[in-house]
């Protein structure tokens, strides 16, 4: 099997370089390697192999995979930004083999084909990219079989667990508060509305990581001798040559948290004959590149770095869905929540994968939605956020404003709740208006990154309107549900004294009353929204696949190709030109596929 954590002396050059052993990577190290055996392919990742870890098998774990001490994981941390409280925001990436997919909720959804469309960028329409999206699947849910794949290596499935009381209750109160049960809201189409939520996860509850349904049956086969996996190895640059312009390999080092117990801090060197391909994600891929002298000659000069290619869109108009979660008091057992694992850990974690409970194939999120406002809600949102409104969504029905998800469980560390049964709401906006940027600020890898989120600096502040909107919309939705039983204190806006919107009683009977919140209610609510907004993990178009003009910023073509660099394409969440209404694992697989797709039509193997 061809996995290393150091590379044997013989390996010297290869064909193609993959650096990023995350989701996108993983696809198209296995799809080319696929389409020509005798191709000699090396995959780079920075972090450890993904088989054998519990967290990543197993579902209803994957809050270990993220804590700051683990190898699982990659933390970049971002400025203190004074809209945010004077916070700065850190933001997790997959740091392991398989990247996102390996440590993720695993959630399954989709964009709306309005999303890609928008892009407008040649061969990446909707249209374009559906067999893409159905090659990856074999799909075990409700809805019209044309609109899924079936029989593709990612089983998506409710896997073996449901909490359907729960979940059912969720789905009560959205239709209660206006947004009706939707078949399938992961068809490309449907919206304002709520849904059973599938997985990536079998049905009898194994994660559905790109490492392990594309890789490593490949690396296991006996057929793909020429198929490299380099682990533990961080990418520091690329090399290019200077008077041609071609990528002709990269350089690298052991990664420096594993350094501790290896002396040796060698950067080393390996040649690609034919491609290098950049995949390390939105907040890796910047700095690679601009280490490697393409980027913004102004950001160049300052970190005192050479320029081999102006390309001023490197690491320029980072996004992100921006996620407030929401905690409530449950009248149900904590066995029945995802924190069930987390009741007496280790030992609970231990016993319940020594019984191989069938809880452990959850996630804890059963049900989701894609949700607009009524045209009254954006009147009272005012006259900034009606313009917002009236261009880009009122003639456009398909695209969803938020999304509003029920785990039932917390979304948030259990050991810092008291003890008790909680569920948590999580609200995002579907299509953020703020940018951020990272880049570097010197030449070496160990210089720190000038990395901003922006979050809620978009003008109007229409960003931070919406989360007003979402925040009272789901305190109505939990309101309305029967396990429902108060806000925790401390997990709310500090509203003024007397305010009718301090106490969030349950809703009795059916009753229909909403909340009324007064101007400094909104005040409150505004407040608190800077001082706990946090990423979702879906960053992305750090290096936007659009024209390379000033206004547009684009750092790659329709083919991934890096603008004035020869022989090096980005291919991972980077590229993507705008937002998707959906969690972004699954655009990360779909950019996979049709990017292995481009790669083996140019190398003639199609």
């Amino acid at each position: 099997m061809g996995i290393y954590k150091t590379l044997p002396e013989e390996i010297q050059e290869v064909d193609i370089i993959i650096a990023g052993g995350g989701t996108t990577g993983c696809i198209l190290a296995s799809r080319v390697a696929e389409a020509d055996p005798r191709l000699s392919i090396l995959l780079i990742e920075h972090g450890p192999d993904n088989q054998g870890i519990s967290a990543v098998t197993h579902p209803l774990l994957w809050r270990a995979n993220l804590l700051p001490r683990k190898r699982t994981a990659i933390y970049y941390m971002g400025k203190n930004e004074s809209q945010l409280a004077h916070r700065g925001i850190p933001v997790v990436a997959g740091g392991l083999l398989g990247g996102g997919s390996s440590v993720s909720l695993s959630m399954y959804m989709r964009p709306q084909s309005v999303d890609y469309d928008a892009w407008n960028v040649e061969g990446w329409s909707a249209d374009d990219l559906r067999p893409f999206m159905n090659k990856i699947e074999t799909y075990y849910g409700d809805g019209m079989k044309e609109d899924h794949g079936q029989d593709g290596p990612i089983e998506v499935s409710s896997g073996p667990y449901r909490q359907l009381e729960v979940e059912g209750d969720f789905i009560s109160a959205m239709n209660q508060v206006g947004y009706p049960e939707t078949t399938d809201l992961q068809d490309l189409h449907s919206n304002n509305g709520v849904s059973h939520c599938l997985k990536y996860v079998s049905p009898d509850g194994k994660r559905q990581d790109v490492a392990q349904v594309y890789l490593h049956p490949r690396l296991q086969d006996d057929k793909h001798g020429n198929l490299h996996v380099l682990l533990e190895s961080q990418v520091t640059k690329i090399l290019i040559d200077g008077e041609t312009k071609q990528a002709v390999g990269v350089e690298y080092r052991t990664t420096p948290s594993i350094m501790k117990n290896n002396t040796s801090d060698t950067t080393r060197k390996v040649k690609a004959n034919k491609l290098v391909v950049l995949s390390c994600g939105a907040l890796g891929n910047p700095g690679i590149l601009e280490r490697s002298g393409v980027g913004d000659p102004k950001v160049l000069g300052k970190a005192r770095v050479p320029v081999v290619a102006a390309v001023p869109g490197v690491g320029h108009g980072y996004q992100d869905h921006q996620l407030i979660s929401c905690h409530y008091k449950a009248n149900i057992s904590k066995e029945e929540t995802s924190d069930n694992a987390f009741i007496d850990p280790p030992h609970s974690i231990e016993k319940l994968v020594a019984s191989n409970d069938r809880i452990l194939g959850w996630n804890g999120v059963d049900t989701s939605s894609k949700i607009r406002p009524t045209e009254a809600e954006v009147d009272a949102l005012g006259h900034d956020f009606r313009n917002a409104w009236d261009r880009d969504y009122k003639n456009a029905p398909e695209r969803p404003l938020a999304t509003i998800t029920l785990s039932t469980g917390l979304l948030a560390n259990p050991s810092t709740f008291p003890q008790g049964s909680y569920i948590s709401l999580g609200f995002h906006n579907s299509y953020p208006y703020s940018r951020g940027h990272v880049h570097i600020t010197g030449p070496n890898p160990e210089d720190p990154l000038d990395f901003t989120t922006g979050y809620l600096t978009d003008d109007h502040e229409i960003d931070l309107k919406t989360h007003v909107w979402g925040y009272k919309k789901q305190r109505e939705v939990a309101r309305q549900m029967k396990v429902y039983q108060g806000e925790v204190e401390g997990q709310k806006p500090k509203f003024p004294p007397g305010s009718k919107a301090a106490i969030a009683e349950p809703i009795q009977d059916g009753s229909e009353s909403c909340i009324e919140y007064s101007a400094e209610d909104d005040v409150a609510i505004s407040d608190w929204i800077r001082k706990n907004v946090t990423t979702c993990w879906h960053g992305l178009g750090t290096c936007k696949m659009a024209p390379r003009d000033g206004e547009s910023m684009g750092v790659v073509d329709k083919s991934l190709n890096v603008y004035g660099v020869k022989g090096l394409k980005v291919a991972d969440l980077s590229i993507a030109p705008g937002n998707v209404s959906s969690g972004t694992l699954n655009t990360a697989l779909t950019i996979g596929e049709k990017a292995a797709s481009i790669i083996i039509q140019e190398l003639g193997l199609a």
